[in-house]
């Protein structure tokens, strides 16, 4: 079998991965797709092939998997067992990368080290994203890996963009709006002239809306102006984060409440944005159906800030010629989207009812003066493709074959 690739997204009680064959040309073909869950309580190993067929569905006892290291010995088990051989690289998404982590980086102790700095800018991503790194260091050191970062799409925005309104020093520091979900948004910014050619080199306004939900503006195919900033915790409300919000509520909770440091990052991480509107459910597909008027507040709460930071990031571009929906419940939720398009409808938005309830491609009705499209995004492929750049970079030891 042809050399492999495998991708790793890391989370704190799963591993979801794919297997991507090192094809002539340098093409990549999806091979397997799949997750350990479950880790530390029903822990379960599943993957399709390219087929959509079930390659693999084992659980384990608890004490069996009960930790991240055990879950990757799992995972290094069944890949050698349906490929021969271990992957000659490995590409992990890391949420964060400073403003030093650019571009797709080979990791080796000291930059995993270096990192770790960065944990408390996304205590709920950065750790788990860096442990699979660290083990697969101590337990395969020769094996490549490599880093690829979600804010390094938008690291060429300007400085006025990148800005907060406080001293010049922790500004040097670091202390600036990085963005998010850059792989996604670099993902769709490729595709564009593939599906939507008349709009790829123009002003559009990409919504990745999923559990993590964030607003991106491309001119040329660049980023220029992301909703989210410093950490994942601003911009648009999301699952259970809140989005933007007044620094003076974090004051708020912790003079007049008690709350500790801990305690309001814990809050402001789990206990908001769609589950703390609704107190039901932070998944967009539960409160679609539920009958409960909180839940209506909380999806039109939702469509009201999407549709704000859109046209806020419409005037980060001078206007506005296309917009895109993406991730989870962009791809999957027309009601959603038609709420969202209802709301920016003074930008001569307007959707097809018929194309947007069938998921199409191109959304928008023949009158519309923006253009919308829905595209899947592809974040796997994504770091897929970085990882393979490196690693035409650097020599490949046979140990890493091995």
């Amino acid at each position: 079998m042809a050399d492999t690739i495998l991708v790793i997204n890391a989370g704190s009680s799963s591993i979801k991965f794919q297997l991507f064959a090192i094809e002539p040309g340098e093409q990549l073909d999806r091979r397997l797709k799949g997750q350990i869950e479950g880790i530390g309580t029903r822990p379960r190993l599943f993957a399709n092939d390219a087929n959509g067929e079930c390659a693999v569905d084992q659980s384990w006892t608890t004490d069996e998997v009960s930790e991240l290291h055990q879950a990757l010995e799992k995972l290094v088990v069944f890949l050698r067992e349906y490929v021969g051989s271990l992957p000659v690289a490995i590409g992990h998404r890391v949420v964060h990368g400073g403003p030093e982590f650019i571009e797709p980086t080979l990791v080796n102790s000291w930059i995993l080290d270096h990192l770790l700095r960065f944990v408390p800018l996304a205590p709920l991503h950065q750790p788990n994203n860096l442990a699979p790194i660290r083990i697969v260091l101590e337990r395969l050191p020769h094996l490549l890996q490599v880093a690829c970062f979600d804010t390094a799409f938008h690291r060429h925005h300007s400085e006025i963009a990148d800005r907060y309104a406080i001293p010049d020093r922790f500004y040097r520091e670091g202390v600036r709006r990085y963005g998010f979900h850059g792989l996604s948004y670099e993902y769709i910014a490729l595709r564009l002239p593939l599906v939507a050619p008349e709009i790829a080199d123009d002003r559009v306004v990409v919504a990745h809306l999923g559990s993590g939900a964030s607003m991106c503006a491309l001119k040329g195919g660049k980023s220029i102006e992301s909703s989210m900033g410093f950490t994942a915790l601003d911009g648009l409300p999301m699952g259970t984060r809140p989005g933007q919000i007044d620094a003076g509520v974090v004051l708020y909770l912790m003079n007049e409440k008690g709350m500790t440091v801990k305690d309001v990052e814990h809050f402001l991480y789990h206990d908001c944005g769609l589950k703390g509107l609704s107190g039901i459910s932070n998944d967009v597909r539960d409160l679609l159906t539920s009958v409960d008027p909180k839940a209506k507040m909380a999806l039109d709460y939702f469509a009201y800030r999407i549709a704000l930071f859109g046209g806020m990031l419409a005037t980060a571009l001078g206007g506005i010629d296309g917009l895109v929906f993406t991730a989870g419940i962009g791809e999957n939720a027309p009601t959603i989207r038609q709420a969202v398009a209802d709301r920016m409808s003074c930008f001569g938005i307007k959707l097809s009812e018929v194309a947007n309830a069938k998921n199409e491609l191109c959304i928008s009705s023949e009158s519309s003066r923006v253009t919308c499209y829905v595209v899947p995004t592809d974040e796997e492929l994504m770091i897929a493709r970085h990882t393979l750049q490196v690693l035409q970079k650097h020599e490949m030891p046979e140990e890493r074959r091995a």
